[in-house]
């Protein structure tokens, strides 16, 4: 193979649906991996290489400290020569930390904070302050009355209880913890003297407010109520009050919890820094005559403008001070060499204020590869998760000579990759397939992109240099929703008339308005029943996955309550069912995973030890259905699930749905935690596919192609086309080139993000669209 691919030598990789493959990649190059969605390309690029790089890196760690890491993949390869150290970059979303943001993930923020802390304009008299103070997230910067969130969380008694008609045993403090904890509060009240039988507005004012918000923490012996089968001892129970406890619950603990704990609260802005989080003396420093919270709110591509343009000022001599003219160069030229790199990869319209929970993964992916340029790393192989997702067309170029940047640094990058000009783009191709699941797992060409058109197994090869065409009459408008006077973000005053009974298509770059603009749909969509179907999970806990979802597992529980082994046992639907007491595996509850906590470090999953991943109780798994266990179920493919229930109607239904969406290769009982954004998407879509309602429905899809391989967009394309033939109206925000030039109308907003953004610069059929002289979408489209 040359000199050129000593590089990395994969040997045996059997991780998942990969069939023993051997492939060899080239280093300091870029390599794309390629496949339909399911083939087996991630198993290879971060199931195998990069955890095999993991695991040797954890390996060189002292035995006490490897015991706090959880490993999510054990790679399954015999052999891997060639492999240098390797960093992972996937499509996660922002978590619920509020204090994450873009300026913290990117740590711009450290740099503006130096700014202001040596160059700003202080007050007269006023004492220098160091770059903490510019912080809401230190003690000596943080407003005292909010800590640094700009808001404050009243735990109120309306809040916490809000029905005083139930008692405390009724649950009435609805803010408690459910499972023993709450019940732990209840018995101690019970032990205290309080009645907790009593409708609560019953109850003295006295009473209420010590139960809610004393700041005792008494101690007492608790006599529990003997429960059936269980021996109950007394022990030693301390007591919160409902405000304590959900204070705490706030502080700390998993985003779930907290998510949970805010429903009990009522938010306030901070009435002492009036939401701008900061103390008093960092507000009055300015630089550029804003103080640090403007600035942190201004566009990145702003705040390039804004610094570029101090940095000549600087150049021409405006200054007279020498330290500081020194201090604040320095300061500008690491500033502008970072936000350079952030703007030119479509992210201008983000700000560092900008919390990461509202940017969606592939930009969360850019703001981290935008970091790691400035590492100076060396010799690393960087494997990227479809890092072209949510990007414009236009931004594709680049994305593609950012991450070339790395490769010129002497490093290597994997992409996994669908999008067609960033795969032409690249140096490399390893092509994974010829289908997903069963029917991939094999590397069907490695080698340069060129080679790969010739490859007659390959879908990828079929579709890289195949242009865009329509292949279908655009169909004419049955009424129009017109929308008047759109102010929703950087929409201003807009006035949008959307056809109905057609296939719409919302254009433009990110950050233009396309989400803003779906919004204002769904106010405005009158008498149409409204389908809104977006990326969010399906769940946040591996107890949530599709079959649930779907409500195919209904039907299946079902079936295995009517087996004669279950009669005579009798077990009912419930048995089966993991989110029941009944039949589940105690220790996981159902989960089959059970969460892992580390200090410091973000929570993971691991199997259940127990059940070993089943989910049940051993005497569940021992009713068959068909020859399987309610588990065995839970593993099949949608796929083969497809002929295991073929004479199933109500399941078969929803397995057609699932699968004529391209999701043929996820697992029935595939946790929610593990699905793609994209994935997640079409298990929505599937579930209203199976539906058979006749009502006129509005459906509202944001990118649904994301994650998706050219082959599967076509796949997708056709359901919703057959949504729209069935007399529905279907619009859709969207970058890919096939399905804007299969649309009945376009709605390209720009030209720009954010600010210079917000306006409808083309509106008609697609065909206009190259013609409009101000669209981005439409230049893209004459390639």
């Amino acid at each position: 193979m040359g000199a050129e691919l000593e590089g990395i030598r994969v040997r045996g990789a059997r991780l998942h649906n990969l069939r023993d493959v051997d492939v060899d990649l080239p280093r300091t190059r870029l390599v794309a991996v390629t496949g339909v969605s399911g083939s087996g390309k991630s198993s290879l690029a971060f199931g195998t290489i990069h955890a095999e790089a993991q695991r040797r890196y954890f390996d060189s760690v002292a035995p006490f400290a490897r015991r706090l890491i959880h490993q999510a993949t054990n790679p399954r390869v015999r052999e891997i020569s060639g492999l240098p150290p390797a960093v992972a970059l996937q499509q996660t979303r922002g978590g619920g930390n509020a204090r994450s943001t873009v300026g913290t993930v990117t740590t711009l923020s450290n740099t503006l904070r130096m700014l202001f802390s040596r160059t700003g304009s202080y007050p007269e008299g006023a004492p220098r302050l160091d770059s903490d103070h510019f912080s809401p997230n230190t003690t000596v910067g943080a407003c005292p009355e909010c800590d640094g969130l700009g808001e404050v969380h009243r735990a109120t008694e309306a809040s916490m209880v809000p029905d005083p008609g139930l008692s405390i045993a009724e649950k009435a403090i609805a803010s408690w913890p459910g499972a023993w904890l709450g019940k732990n509060y209840r018995d101690i009240l019970d032990t205290l003297g309080y009645d907790i039988h009593r409708p609560w507005r019953e109850l003295s004012q006295e009473d209420r407010d010590w139960i809610l918000f004393t700041d005792e923490e008494p101690v007492v012996t608790v006599h529990s109520v003997r429960e059936a089968g269980r021996i109950q001892r007394p022990y030693e129970g301390k007591y919160l009050s409902a405000e304590r406890h959900l204070l705490k619950s706030l502080g700390s603990g998993s985003a779930a919890t907290r998510e949970r704990a805010m429903a009990f609260v009522d938010v306030q802005t901070c009435p002492v820094c009036r939401g701008r989080r900061l103390r008093a003396d960092a507000l009055a420093v300015t630089w550029q005559g804003a103080p640090v919270d403007v600035v942190a709110d201004w566009q990145l591509d702003r705040l390039r403008d804004e610094s570029r343009s101090r940095r000549r000022d600087l150049d021409a001599g405006v200054s007279t001070q020498a330290a500081v003219t020194e201090a604040e160069t320095t300061l500008l030229d690491e500033l502008l060499g970072r936000l350079d790199v952030l703007v030119e990869l479509g992210l201008g319209h983000l700000s560092l204020a900008r919390p990461t929970g509202s940017v969606s993964a592939g930009e969360l992916q850019r703001l981290r590869l935008a970091t790691l340029l400035g590492t100076g790393l060396f010799g690393v192989v960087y494997v990227l998760d479809e890092p072209s997702a949510g990007l414009h067309p236009a931004d594709s170029a680049a994305l593609r000579d950012v991450v070339r940047r790395l490769v010129e640094g002497g490093n290597s990058v994997l992409l996994v990759e669908h999008d067609r000009d960033l795969v032409r783009g690249c140096d490399w191709v390893v092509d994974v397939g010829p289908g997903a699941g069963r029917h991939g797992g094999r590397v069907l060409y490695s080698g340069p992109v060129d080679g790969l058109t010739g490859v007659a197994e390959s879908v990828t090869g079929a579709w890289l240099d195949r242009p865009s065409r329509r292949t279908r009459a655009v169909r004419e408008p049955r009424d129009w929703l017109r929308l008047r006077g759109i102010r929703r973000h950087n929409l201003h005053d807009l006035d949008v008339d959307v056809p109905l009974g057609v296939l719409s298509v919302v254009t433009g770059v990110s950050g233009a308005g396309k989400t803003s603009l779906l919004d204002a749909v769904a106010d405005g969509a009158g008498e149409w029943r409204l389908v809104r179907i977006t990326q969010q999970p399906i769940g946040r806990t591996p107890r949530s996955n599709l079959a649930t979802y779907t409500g195919l597992f209904d039907h299946v529980r079902r079936l295995f309550a009517a087996t004669s082994d279950a009669k005579e046992r009798g077990f009912g639907v419930s048995r089966f069912s993991f989110n029941v007491a009944e039949g589940r595996c105690p220790t996981c509850q159902g989960e089959g995973m059970v969460e892992v906590g580390l200090m410091f470090l973000p929570g993971s999953y691991a199997p259940c030890q127990t059940c070993g991943g089943s989910r049940y109780l051993p005497d569940t798994l021992e009713v068959r259905w068909g020859g399987r266990t309610i588990a065995d179920v839970l593993d099949l493919s949608v796929e083969d699930a497809l002929a295991v229930f073929a004479e199933e109607r109500p399941i078969l239904r929803s397995l057609r749905a699932l699968d004529a969406l391209g999701l043929g290769y996820l697992g029935l009982g595939q946790p929610a935690t593990e699905l793609s954004g994209g994935e997640a998407q079409r298990i929505k879509l599937a579930t209203e596919l199976q539906r058979t309602s006749r009502e006129r429905t509005l459906y509202l899809l944001d990118e649904p192609t994301t994650g998706l391989h050219p082959a599967d967009r076509e796949r997708l394309t056709t359901e919703i086309h057959r949504l729209v033939d069935a007399g529905n109206t279907v619009v859709v925000a969207e970058h890919d080139r096939d399905v804007i030039v299969g649309a009945d109308w376009v709605v390209d907003l720009g030209p720009g993000a954010g600010d210079r953004g917000g306006r409808v610069v083309h509106a008609g059929p697609p065909d206009g669209l190259p013609g409009a002289p101000e669209s981005l979408t439409g230049r893209y489209l004459l390639r």
